[in-house]
């Protein structure tokens, strides 16, 4: 494994010089897709970062991103790379005193934003921010007064420079160094206010080559469609390998095109978080239940054999004659329609964000897209860890990626060390020091175990474990998982008991599946607040809750729930951009519903 070249730069210089005019981006244009070979996203780039140039862009510099998953994220990205600055990230669902909080703790001088409302953040809050000299508007209109201006403006104005200048762009991109500051993430955090997280380009470079190297993106013309929030740890790990690899990728960041999508540029392979799968998963067994009792039969009986003949497989094991021709019968039968909505071409996901069901995994791996999960925190660049195709061991995040290194501390907490760790929290000193030690181990907050041949298993994060009265702990986050596999209708479960003598959950349901459901019953016209109202409702999910506490110790069964009228959103604040769950938020707000569980506001 090597981590030259030193700098995002050189590695996008790097790819542009090797090959040209190979396909880079495909991005949507109209009812359609357009695409640009690496020579035209370096020339847009090579615009762009001249044009920050000529506003007197700075080295190390902070530049903003405010905007959606878009091909212009991208470009915008290693227009600031490329110009020496470093890239401040910030979601587009933050409100404007969430971007007011980044950009002035971050000192941006510049942000690029998607359009005239995210503009809008920016200007009701201008005064908060006085470091921030220009707003770049990707698709919306300038202002009086110059301080919007438009991308099509900037990137004028850097070919101009670029033409005065010759040279300048490569001496710029050349003089960036290892150790300089590349990205400024703003963890979303479940709690509190967020700290940035200070990643150098050797953290992007060393990574890269490490992906490389675990050769899990070596299969013949690997094709990625990404959708995934760009202001995330993830985005920027797999577009960092993308450069040293060259595969191209299709970007849309539209969640409700994303199956459309699939079937137009036929991925060989998707990242995305286990709220993906599930959702899949969910709505394959809804369609199944739909479509009669026979198609049911053979639906279940098919995901049987599925399921069988990959566990032989992941064993090392070939199966038998007749799985084999059981399984090839029902691949023709269901498989292949489930795999053709996917666009045929689909080799495996990768999934990180949150632990994934095993009956999840186990139902892809018999649809024969596996599901390859990894590990990392925005502290460590994204990835760390990933399974490997062939060699994935399910309940695991794989093993560590070269140049890691992991240990357990003795309470189980993960510790990892290496050249893609952050080098500390912007501005804040002594939560560095925490989260750092002095022999630069990164103290993740997750408890995991490590087998012998070093596949690493997180089994919860150590601030959301539950310890009940009675001293027992309980991990949330597994129960969450085996709930949310046992029982199609579930959206969301939040586990609560800590300190209580039994375990309880809050609960919301699929609104779709729910409905379809509805309409069967006869309950159609009911809303669906009054739906989870409905005693045949509470019985559905409580003939999964039995099954599922069937297998559980005593002290981590589920004893009581509560249906809740709505889903958890992002938009009331109980859930972050990754779709992970604020469960303090949750717990805080529906406090009298957890209390009455439990006898009242004081009962345990």
């Amino acid at each position: 494994m090597t981590d030259s070249p030193r700098s995002v730069p050189a590695l996008f210089l790097e790819r542009v010089g090797k090959t040209p005019g190979a396909e880079a981006f495909r991005a949507p244009d109209g009812a359609g897709w357009k695409s640009l070979t690496w020579r035209e996203t370096e020339e847009r780039v090579r615009a762009m970062a001249c044009g920050l140039a000529a506003l007197g862009l700075q080295p190390e510099q902070r530049c903003a991103i405010l905007s959606s998953t878009r091909l212009e994220w991208l470009l915008a990205d290693f227009g600031i790379l490329c110009a020496g600055g470093a890239t401040t990230t910030i979601y587009p669902s933050s409100t404007a005193e969430e971007c007011a909080f980044i950009l002035s703790d971050s000192g941006s001088v510049f942000c690029f934003a998607e359009n005239d409302e995210q503009v809008g953040k920016l200007q009701s809050r201008r005064a908060e921010m006085p470091a921030l000299r220009q707003v770049v508007v990707i698709e919306g209109r300038p202002s009086a007064d110059g301080w919007v201006i438009t991308l099509a403006d900037l990137e004028a104005r850097g070919r101009a420079h670029d033409a005065a200048r010759p040279g300048g762009f490569e001496e710029t991109a050349e003089a960036v160094k290892r150790d300089d500051l590349a990205t400024l993430i703003y963890t979303s955090g479940t709690t509190g206010k967020p700290k940035g997280v200070e990643l150098t380009h050797g953290c992007w470079v060393s990574q890269s080559a490490a992906v490389e190297a675990s050769g899990i993106l070596s299969h013949p013309e690997p094709y990625q469609f990404f959708w995934l929030p760009l202001a995330h740890s993830f985005g920027k790990m797999i577009g960092t390998a993308q450069l040293r690899i060259g595969f191209p990728t299709a970007v849309d960041g539209r969640i409700e095109k994303i199956v459309e999508n699939l079937g137009a540029v036929r991925p060989t392979f998707v990242c995305a978080v286990p709220r993906i799968f599930e959702k899949v998963y969910a709505k394959v067994l809804q369609n199944a239940r739909e479509g009669g009792a026979v198609k049911q039969v053979i639906f279940r009986r098919a995901v049987e054999v599925g399921i069988e003949a990959a566990r032989l497989e992941r064993e090392g094991r070939t199966p038998g004659p007749l799985l084999a021709a059981q399984r090839a019968l029902f691949d023709r039968l269901v498989f292949q329609k489930v795999r053709a909505l996917f666009g045929g071409r689909l080799r495996f996901f990768i999934s990180g964000s949150a632990p994934l069901a095993r009956e999840i995994h186990e139902f892809f791996a018999a649809v024969g897209v596996p599901v390859l999960e990894g590990y990392g925190l925005t502290e460590s660049s994204a990835a760390t860890h990933v399974n490997l195709p062939g060699k994935a061991r399910l309940g695991t995040v794989g093993p560590a990626l070269q140049g890691t290194e992991v240990k357990l501390a003795e309470d189980g907490e993960v510790l990892m060390r290496g050249p893609w760790i952050m080098r500390g929290y912007h501005g804040l000193p002594a939560a560095s020091a925490e989260a750092l030690d002095a022999e630069g181990w990164l103290h993740t907050g997750d408890i995991g175990q490590v087998d012998a041949q070093g596949y690493l298993a997180i089994t919860d994060r150590k601030k959301d474990l539950i310890k009940t009265s009675g001293g027992k702990y309980v991990a949330p986050q597994e129960l969450e998982g085996k709930l949310k596999a046992a029982c199609t209708y579930v959206s969301q479960v939040v586990v609560h008991g800590d300190r209580r003598n039994y375990v309880s959950a809050l609960i919301t349901l699929d609104p779709l599946a729910l409905r379809s459901w509805a309409t069967a019953a006869g309950m159609g016209g009911l809303p669906h607040e009054e739906l989870v109202k409905q005693p045949q409702v509470k019985a559905l999910v409580q003939e999964a809750v039995t099954r599922m506490n069937a297998d559980l110790p005593k002290y981590a069964t589920l004893k009581k729930f509560t249906l809740l009228p709505r889903e958890f959103s992002e938009a009331e604040g109980e859930v972050t951009p990754s779709q992970k769950l604020r469960r303090k938020v949750i717990e805080t707000r529906y406090r009298a519903a957890l209390d009455a569980m439990y006898g009242g506001a004081n009962g345990v």
